[in-house]
């Protein structure tokens, strides 16, 4: 059977598919991350072509990389889902996060003097002046991500790598808004040049306490910053994809 041609007139004059997808991919996030799409929220291809009125091949692009960042899954009939939010997973997962990082950071404790390019990096990145900090948000939330899954990395075991990013997968819908208040955004820069200043003195143990305490906050502002998310958004509009 020859396949159903895509509705005429749908993409713009002139802007190239791969522009498109990235437009609605950015879209869609704005929407997920400002929860004008809520988590569960169900919505299908076509509800986002008809409200972005582009053809659906960019649209399923943009609609598979955020799937493939953990904001959205896919049902066989019935459409797209943006990742509901599971407290109680959350807590589990935020708890394995912690055990596999404290891991890596003794295992670097244990090598101190050793050269490590991943480290380096890190330090290039948050040992830095104020004014030379990142300040927009969704761009320090990945700086962050990095750094968690860098300290990791740095120990050269893959499985426990593997393992951590996918617990890191798995939270980044919601552990993004740790980064929607300014407070938070500074706190990160400090917590984290503290962690790799003890690690690099040779203080593992220190090193461990501070990065408990780095998530463990983390953890308690994006619980907050989620239900207050969460109960603001269902009380005023409704999802904008469906």
């Amino acid at each position: 059977m020859s396949p159903v041609p895509e509705p005429p007139g749908r993409t713009p004059p002139g802007e190239r598919a791969e522009n498109l997808a990235e437009r609605i991919y950015l879209q869609l996030k704005q929407d997920i991350c400002a929860f004008r799409l809520l988590p569960g929220d169900r919505f299908s291809e076509g509800d986002v072509a008809a409200r972005t009125e582009v053809s659906r091949t960019p649209v399923r692009q943009a609609l598979h990389r955020l799937q493939r960042e953990g904001f959205l899954t896919v049902h066989f009939r019935s459409g797209w889902q943006v990742v509901p939010f599971d407290f109680e997973q959350f807590e589990e997962l935020y708890d394995l996060r912690i055990v596999l990082e404290l891991a890596a950071l003794r295992r670097l404790s244990e090598r101190q003097g050793q050269p490590n390019a991943r480290l380096a990096a890190l330090m290039a990145t948050w040992l830095v002046e104020e004014t030379a900090r990142e300040q927009d948000g969704l761009r320090v939330a990945e700086l962050d991500e990095l750094f968690h899954c860098e300290l990791v990395a740095a120990t050269g075991n893959r499985e426990m790598t593997r393992v951590h990013r996918e617990v890191t997968e798995r939270i980044r819908i919601v552990r993004r808004l740790d980064f929607s208040e300014a407070p938070r955004v500074a706190a990160t820069y400090e917590e984290h040049a503290a962690i790799l200043r003890a690690l690099l003195d040779g203080r593992g143990e220190q090193a461990c306490l501070l990065l408990r305490e780095h998530i463990e906050q983390s953890k308690a502002a994006v619980r907050r910053i989620t239900l207050q998310r969460l109960q603001a958004a269902r009380a005023g509009a409704a999802p904008c994809a469906g």
